[in-house]
């Protein structure tokens, strides 16, 4: 290690353990802590950090390093000789900068953000949400340099890093953020959009994207209302509905595998088709097509309630549905024949080819299980919203393939999997209430939102490059 190194590493582990520390003693404060608890707990909080930040951080850039922290860097020898510091320097600070540019770039957009966000929220900035901001950086800087001796599924261990930021941030600067009823609240939504997130997950897998997400959500949710207040059986029309996900996925199947390349605009425009074409049915007698109200059986608001209960036990079904189709799917991509042929059609279509993979049947099978949990989604929808409405898919055009990109899967195909993506939804949740928990306007959401996901597919987003899948 060379001495700029040394210092760099050194300097940066006291100004965070003292930075911790002068935060334990702020929150005390806030908290009407008595002062000698507040001296004790920040001279703790400041010795333990140092004293971990040496043991974990610097001898594990040298193993060899025994001085102690506050020690002088010795000087290298060559050949018996002393090198002058002039000669063993290098700006490590700003090599640093250079070889991480984009993470240097996401730090700053996150203060930035912050920054913003105090002058638009009113009563947000206080010494609280500076300190607890100030415990994220740090964190999510402790937990980069922890990075750099992850060899094995990194996508996975930054990316729980940073959604383990974000609770630590939202739980510091919002009154409640840990409670049951938000933990369950946030649950029902994730799991909405992590079904809707299965299909388009599958379908970058094998380097394609599915646009018709959405307007088939919205779709089987008008479908699903019209058909139940028209006197069918509600499990009928549930069962007519999912059947409409499969035909769709199987239209967008085949049709993308014979135009390759146009995947993207061919799936738009069947889900424009799907959408106009179920308002015609449904509007059919009735004066508005966008909307339809009925009684929604008991069984389905159970599912997708808030107040839902499995088994006497006050866990919404939904979220259950999620976590046992999340483990299933998992496996079946990781242990089985089909799973590993899937990733190496998505990684070479010409090896696959070699080895006899057929590519049009995992193709088209890819957009029909799109298509049924986008389905899927919509009906469940139906079961928290209880009436029928076009445009409740809408807001899930780009958040599936956010959750993806987020949790790192690779839109080129081969590389990633559902469990990042569970990763990349569980993010997008967490940052979604975070944002609410500041008192942000929908219009204010929504710019943060998309600006963070920049620093986050910067930070963790772990694709490789195109050069290792041809």
């Amino acid at each position: 290690m060379r001495r700029s190194a040394f210092l760099f590493f050194k300097g940066l582990g006291l100004f965070f353990a003292i930075l911790c520390g002068i935060g334990t003693a702020v929150l005390g404060w806030f908290d009407g802590a008595d002062w000698m608890n507040i001296v004790t707990y920040s001279i703790a909080v400041t010795g333990l950090i140092l004293w971990g930040w040496y043991h974990f951080s610097i001898r594990w850039i040298d193993s060899d390093l025994k001085q102690n922290i506050f020690t002088k860097f010795p000087k290298e020898k060559v050949e018996g000789k002393e090198i002058p510091d002039e000669e063993n320097e290098e700006n490590f600070f700003f090599k640093t900068i250079r070889d991480n540019k984009w993470k240097t770039l996401a730090f700053i957009l996150l203060i930035l953000v912050f920054i913003f966000v105090s002058f638009i929220a009113e009563g947000f900035f206080s010494g609280r949400t500076l300190v607890s901001f100030l415990i994220f950086l740090g964190f999510i800087i402790l937990m980069g340099v922890v990075g750099r001796y992850i060899t094995a599924q990194k996508s996975v261990f930054i990316g729980i890093c940073v959604l383990i930021g974000l609770f630590i941030l939202g739980s510091l600067t919002i009154s409640g953020f840990l409670s049951m009823l938000n933990m369950k609240s946030m649950l029902v939504f994730a799991a909405f959009l992590g079904l809707a997130t299965v299909g388009q997950t599958f379908v970058a897998l094998l380097g394609g994207l599915d646009l018709s997400i959405p307007f088939l959500i919205g779709a089987s949710n008008v479908a699903l209302m019209s058909l139940i207040s028209k006197g069918v059986p509600p499990w009928l029309a549930l069962v007519a509905v999912l059947l409409l996900g499969l035909i769709i996925g199987l239209v967008n199947g085949i049709l993308s595998f014979r135009l390759q390349g146009q995947a993207l605009i061919l799936t738009l425009g069947v889900g424009f088709f799907v959408k106009g074409g179920v308002q015609i049915l449904v509007a059919m007698g009735t004066f508005s097509a966008g909307t339809v109200f009925g009684v929604v059986p008991d069984w389905m608001r159970n599912i997708a309630s808030m107040n839902g209960e499995t088994v006497g036990l006050p866990i919404p079904p939904i979220i259950l549905i999620w976590i046992v189709a999340s483990i299933i799917i998992i496996i079946a991509l990781r242990l089985t024949k089909w799973g590993r042929n899937l990733y190496a059609l998505g990684g070479s279509r010409l090896s696959s080819a070699r080895l006899s993979i057929s590519e049009r049947g995992y193709w088209v099978g890819a957009y029909v299980i799109s298509g049924f949990f986008a389905s899927l989604t919509g009906a469940l929808l139906l079961g928290w919203s209880g009436g029928g409405f076009i445009g409740v898919g809408d807001t899930y055009l780009f958040l599936t393939i956010a959750a993806v990109v987020v949790g790192g899967t690779s839109l080129l195909g081969g590389y990633g999997g559902y469990g990042l993506s569970v990763i990349g939804v569980m993010i997008l949740q967490v940052i979604t209430t975070v944002l609410i928990g500041w008192g942000l306007k929908w219009e204010a959401q929504q710019f943060i939102l998309g600006l963070l996901i920049i620093p986050m597919v910067a930070l963790y987003a772990r694709s490789p490059h195109i050069r290792s899948q041809i």
